[in-house]
């Protein structure tokens, strides 16, 4: 069942698949990316450094678990992470790409969506690109897991903020390391011309919406 209304800017809000999507119609090439209620105020600023291309920005409830690729303990507080990428990917795959019907997709995000975003490249050759802005590549066992597999998609885009990795939280405190990591296994696989690191001023908190719209930006070529 699809239900739909309008809103401003001539985004459309969609649920498709029992998900709640907001689309912005433009080009053949579309946009995957996500947010959460803690973040939904700015989606209309993201949506508005992005121009020309179409984008679909998918509701993650439980953002912990939809977007984590396995189990894993407590990072923050007490609330570990689950195993919901699968379904999560199955959903995107089966349903909201169908649905959508562009000619290519390019998937990214933030954070764990960042992460998630990565994760999926790997496991599918549905995306053409990978967007990740300071991606959670902090994950318990997210080494082991890029070095034993390939990346799918043709162009990679990484991003982290130079204070990120100053933290009393040792597990966070990896994550330049481990973003190194990435980008120079990515640069075996894909090529140096195919993929790009950037650090940006501040810690993980800073500007967030300019720094997705720089990582959807390049990735697309917009």
């Amino acid at each position: 069942v699809i239900s739909s209304h309008f809103i401003r800017g001539g985004m459309e809000v969609r649920t498709i698949g029992e998900k709640e999507v907001t689309l912005r119609s433009g080009s053949d090439t579309c946009l995957i990316t996500f947010y959460a209620d803690f973040d939904e105020n700015m989606v209309d600023d993201l949506f508005s450094r992005i121009p020309d291309v179409s984008i679909a920005d998918v509701r993650v409830r439980d953002w912990n678990s939809e977007l984590s690729p396995w189990d894993a303990p407590p990072v923050f507080g007490k609330e570990g992470f689950g195993h919901g990428a699968q379904e999560f990917l199955d959903y995107i795959l089966e349903s909201l790409l169908p649905e959508l019907g562009a000619r290519r997709y390019i998937i990214g995000g933030y954070s764990l969506a960042g992460l998630f975003s990565l994760w999926a490249c790997y496991r599918t050759d549905a995306f053409i690109g990978c967007a990740a802005a300071s991606p959670s590549v902090w994950f318990p066992g997210w080494d082991g897991f890029i070095q034993g597999n390939r990346m799918n998609a043709q162009r990679v885009y990484l991003s982290l903020g130079d204070r990120e990795s100053r933290t009393r939280n040792q597990v966070v405190g990896t994550v330049a390391d481990r973003i190194r990591l990435q980008h120079d296994v990515l640069q075996e696989q894909l090529g140096p011309e195919n993929t790009l690191i950037e650090w940006n001023p501040g810690n993980h908190f800073v500007d967030f919406p300019e720094r997705m719209a720089k990582a959807f930006r390049w990735t697309a070529g917009v």
